[in-house]
C-alpha cells in the first residue's frame, strides 16, 4: 500500500512532485491536431515566475485573485502560483454572466483577475470597472483592452517568462500551513444566490490523501492519466481532476470539449476519470443506440450483459467469457482500454446507469460531497464491496452521523472554514463544535456505506403529508429513450407533476415517421406527440408507488442549459429558475383530471 506524504500546503506537493518528476510530462493540450506536453520542470518555472511576478505587481498574502478560464495548463499554472504567491485563488465559471461576475468580485473583493481570452473578457472587463477594487488584470491569450481605465493590464506569458528561482518559491511556500485559506469557490447556485465557500489547503489535501488511499488499496497506484472534463471552476474538478492528480503525480490531459470528449477519451487513453452522472446518461443512451443498429446478435449480447450485472454467477461463465471477448471489449476500447476508475459525483447516480456500465466490464465508483467539503466525503470502493444504491464509505479521516431528521452531518479536516462574509449561513450549516450539516437527507447501510435519498430541502411533501423524493422519480424518467431531462413537483399537493424535455434524436425520429414538422414549439401542442411522451412517463409510473407516480406531464420549450440558467455548470437542475419559467402552466395541471 503507498500513502500520500503529509504536506503543509497543495503548493508544496506540487513542488515535491515536481522534483520527482523534472522533465516527465504533466500537462497536455491539443495544438494544431497534436497534443502538445508541458513538463513538470516547465511548469514549476512558470509557477515560481507567476508568483514572483504577481508579488511584484503589488498583490500581498491574503488578496484575491479571480480566475476565469476554460480548462487548460495555464489554469493549473496560475492557481498553483496565485497560492505560492500567498494569495487566494477566486475560481469563477466560464458561463457567468457580467451579473454573475460583478457578484463574485464584489463579494470577494478580488484584487486581481487572470482571464484566458478575449470572448471571456467581454464579460468580465465590464464587472472589473465596476467592482472598483480590482486593479490588474492578465491575459493569457492574446487580447486587445481599448483602454486600462482603473487597472493595468498585463499578459501571462510575460509575467511567467523568464528565468525563476523555483526553490526559492517552494521554500518560501513552506510557511503556508494546512489551516490557511487556498481558494474560495462559489456554489453553483441551486437554490439563490452563490455563496463562497472557504476551503483551506488542509481540506483539499484531506481529500487528497483519502482518493490516493482508495487508488492505491483496490487499483494499485501506477503511472495514473486523466483527462479533465468538466469546469475546474468546480469544487469536484478542482480537487479531483488537478490536485489529486498531482498528489499522485499523475498526467493531465485537457479535453476539447464535449463534441470532442469521445474522441479524446480513445486518444488519451485515460486511467481514471471524473465524471457527473449526465454524462454517463447520454453516453449509456449513446451505446445502446449504436449497439441496436449493429443487429440483433449485440443486440442479444447487451440484453445478457444487463441480466447478468457484474457478477456472474459460477454457471454463468461460458457465457461472462463469451461477453468479455465481444461486447465488452469493444465498449472498453471506447474508453480507451486501460481505464482503472469512472468515478462520478456532482449529482446522484441512477443505480440503472451504475449497473449498465459495471455490466460492460467498466469499474464505476459513484462518489458523495459537496463544496463545503472540499468536497468529496465518500467514495465506493471495491475493497468494501460496490453497491451502486450507496455512494460509499466515508473517506478516511471523515466522521459521519445522521441527525434525528435524517440529515447526514460530517466533520473532519474536509469541512471548510465557512462562507466568505456571510455569518449567518455559516452558523446555519456549521455547528460550533465542526459538524457541517450537509443538506442531504440518509443513512448508513450494515457496512458503513453512505446512503444518499434526497436533499432535505428538495423533498416533496404531498397534501397528505407523504414523502417523496423527486430525483429518483426524475432519475427515471430520464432513463426513458422518449425523455432528455425532467423535473417533477407537488408540494402540498395531491399528486405530482412534471416538466419534460423530450429527446432531441427521438423526437426528430418521431416527427419523421409523422409527417410533421420537428419543431418543439409546435410539437408540445401536439395531442398524439404528447400522448407518446405521457407513454414513456407510464412506463416509469409502472413501477413507482401511488404516491410518486406523475399523473400529469408538460412538455418543456427548450432544454434544460447553462446558457438559459436552468442547469448549473455541474449539470444541476435549478428548480426555482426552472419553476419561474413553467410555474403557472404546472400548477394548471392540477386543475385537470388525474387518473
Amino acid at each position: 500500500m503507498r500513502l500520500l506524504e503529509h504536506f503543509p500546503n497543495l503548493v508544496t506537493m506540487f513542488f515535491a512532485r515536481a522534483a520527482g518528476k523534472g522533465d516527465a510530462p504533466f500537462l497536455w493540450h491539443k495544438e494544431e491536431g497534436d497534443w502538445r506536453p508541458t513538463t513538470w520542470r516547465e511548469a514549476a518555472r512558470q509557477v515560481a515566475a507567476l508568483a514572483a511576478s504577481l508579488k511584484a505587481q503589488g498583490l500581498e498574502p491574503g488578496d484575491r485573485v479571480l480566475l476565469v478560464s476554460e480548462n487548460r495548463p495555464e489554469w493549473c499554472i496560475a492557481d498553483l502560483a496565485i497560492m505560492a504567491g500567498g494569495c487566494i485563488t477566486v475560481p469563477a465559471y466560464i458561463t457567468n454572466t457580467t451579473r454573475d461576475h460583478a457578484h463574485v468580485l464584489e463579494n470577494s473583493g478580488a484584487k486581481a483577475v487572470i482571464v484566458s481570452t478575449a470572448k471571456l473578457a467581454t464579460t468580465l472587463i465590464p464587472a472589473v470597472l465596476r467592482s472598483g477594487q480590482c486593479t490588474l488584470v492578465v491575459g493569457i491569450d492574446a487580447m486587445r483592452i481599448g483602454q486600462a481605465g482603473p487597472f493595468r493590464f498585463e499578459t501571462f506569458e510575460a509575467l511567467a517568462s523568464g528565468e525563476a528561482d523555483i526553490a526559492a518559491c517552494a521554500e518560501d511556500a513552506k510557511r503556508f500551513g494546512r489551516d490557511d485559506l487556498a481558494c474560495i469557490i462559489y456554489t453553483s447556485g441551486t437554490g439563490g444566490a452563490p455563496r463562497g465557500v472557504m476551503q483551506h489547503h488542509g481540506a483539499i489535501l484531506h481529500n487528497v490523501a483519502g482518493a490516493a488511499r482508495v487508488i492505491s488499496e483496490d487499483f494499485g497506484w501506477g503511472d495514473e492519466i486523466f483527462l479533465s472534463f468538466l469546469p475546474l471552476s468546480h469544487a469536484y474538478e478542482h480537487t479531483g481532476g488537478q490536485h489529486f492528480p498531482i498528489g499522485l503525480g499523475a498526467q493531465i490531459y485537457y479535453a476539447e470539449g464535449l463534441e470532442k470528449l469521445a474522441a479524446n477519451i480513445e486518444e488519451v487513453r485515460p486511467t481514471i476519470m471524473v465524471v457527473v452522472p449526465r454524462l454517463f446518461e447520454v453516453l449509456r443512451t449513446r451505446i445502446a443506440k449504436a449497439i441496436e443498429k449493429q443487429g440483433a446478435v449485440p443486440s442479444w449480447l447487451l440484453a445478457r450483459a444487463e441480466a447478468m450485472g457484474d457478477r456472474p454467477r459460477l454457471w454463468q461463465r461460458p457465457m461472462d467469457l463469451l461477453l468479455s471477448a465481444t461486447i465488452r471489449r469493444k465498449v472498453r476500447s471506447r474508453f480507451g482500454g486501460r481505464m482503472k476508475a469512472l468515478v462520478s459525483g456532482g449529482a446522484p447516480l441512477n443505480p440503472d446507469v451504475g449497473r449498465f456500465f459495471a455490466s460492460l466490464g467498466l469499474t464505476m465508483l459513484q462518489g458523495y460531497g459537496q463544496t463545503e467539503a472540499a468536497p468529496v466525503i465518500s467514495c465506493n470502493r471495491p475493497k468494501a464491496g460496490i453497491k451502486l444504491d450507496t455512494v460509499g464509505p466515508p473517506l478516511d479521516g471523515v466522521e459521519v452521523r445522521i441527525a434525528e431528521d435524517g440529515e447526514i452531518q460530517v466533520r473532519g479536516e474536509l469541512v471548510m472554514k465557512g462562507y466568505w462574509h456571510n455569518p449567518e449561513e455559516t452558523a446555519r450549516v456549521l455547528s460550533a463544535d465542526g459538524w457541517l450539516s450537509t443538506g442531504d437527507i440518509g443513512h448508513l447501510d450494515d457496512k458503513g456505506r453512505l446512503v444518499i435519498t434526497d436533499r432535505k430541502k428538495d423533498i416533496i411533501v404531498n397534501d397528505k403529508g407523504d414523502n417523496v423524493a423527486p430525483q429518483r422519480v426524475e432519475g427515471m424518467l430520464t432513463l426513458q429513450p422518449e425523455i432528455l431531462q425532467a423535473m417533477v413537483m407537488g408540494d402540498r399537493r395531491p399528486y405530482l407533476v412534471g416538466l419534460v424535455v423530450p429527446d432531441p434524436e427521438w423526437q426528430a425520429d418521431w416527427a419523421k415517421a409523422q409527417g410533421v414538422a420537428n419543431d418543439i414549439g409546435l410539437l408540445a401542442q401536439n395531442p398524439v406527440f404528447h400522448r407518446a411522451v405521457q407513454a414513456a412517463v407510464d412506463r416509469v409510473n409502472a413501477d413507482l408507488s401511488t404516491t410518486e407516480k406523475v399523473r400529469r406531464v408538460l412538455v418543456a420549450e427548450e432544454a434544460f442549459t447553462i446558457e438559459n440558467a436552468q442547469l448549473t455548470p455541474s449539470m444541476k437542475i435549478r428548480r426555482h429558475v426552472i419553476r419561474s419559467v413553467y410555474g403557472a402552466r404546472l400548477d394548471g395541471l392540477y386543475k385537470q383530471a388525474a387518473y
